[in-house]
């Protein structure tokens, strides 16, 4: 029972630390990735928060995944909607200072994007399952065969031609996040000595057996 709160608990923090940076590219008012700016579009269009955004969003891109007989873990679902609650917290909160200047924002931006990959390390570590976006991901390699780096490139650009559509900020920042994310995760992950390719991921069925052997075994 203690492994499985262990891990539970890195999975919240490494949602926790996911969120917050977010908030500060978001903050960095030089322009979001392409699922934030998703993301602030379909708030804008909605008139609802961006957190609440984010796990609608979410949600579909859940459902799309089950079509695709994708397995879905405790993190696929947590992701889902965690991130998006700790988000507005974030945000509402006001924690955060909003960029003033180019420099300031390239500087949260990169902070931002530190953070992010911190928070998949511990996310990722926890092996309760990808998020709903790696997810479809893994998906539309299967179905359609093509190299996972084309894949993620497609839906990341569908999210971003969306968003941008939608109202969602699209400048310097999309581009760097775009260019230096894969770079600072590998960074973070080889740091860290971390081998994301080495996750058992569990689905759901497998972590509720497992918690149920704990819970005997107390």
């Amino acid at each position: 029972m203690s492994s499985f709160c262990r891990r539970l608990a890195k999975l919240i923090w490494g949602l926790f630390l996911f969120a917050l940076g977010i908030s500060l590219t978001l903050n960095a008012q030089i322009g979001y990735a392409p699922w934030d700016t998703f993301h602030v579009g379909v708030a804008k269009t909605l008139g609802i928060s961006v957190g609440t955004a984010s796990i609608a969003v979410g949600l579909g891109v859940l459902l799309l995944t089950l079509l695709c007989k994708e397995k879905v873990g405790l993190g696929t679902i947590a992701n889902m909607v965690v991130i998006g609650l700790f988000l507005d917290l974030i945000l509402t909160a006001s924690i955060l200072p909003e960029a003033q200047s180019l420099m300031a924002g390239v500087g949260m931006l990169l902070a931002g994007l530190w953070v992010i990959s911190l928070g998949s390390y511990f996310y990722i570590d926890s092996a309760f399952g990808a998020g709903p976006r790696d997810s479809l991901m893994v998906a539309l390699t299967r179905l359609t065969g093509l190299p996972i780096g084309v894949c993620r490139g497609a839906l990341e650009t569908f999210a971003l031609l969306c968003g941008w559509k939608l109202g969602g900020m699209v400048g310097i920042g999309t581009a760097l996040s775009a260019l230096l994310l894969g770079f600072f995760i590998q960074l973070t992950f080889r740091l860290l000595k971390f081998d994301a390719t080495k996750v058992q991921h569990e689905n759901l069925a497998e972590t509720f057996r497992r918690l149920r052997f704990a819970v005997r075994q107390d």
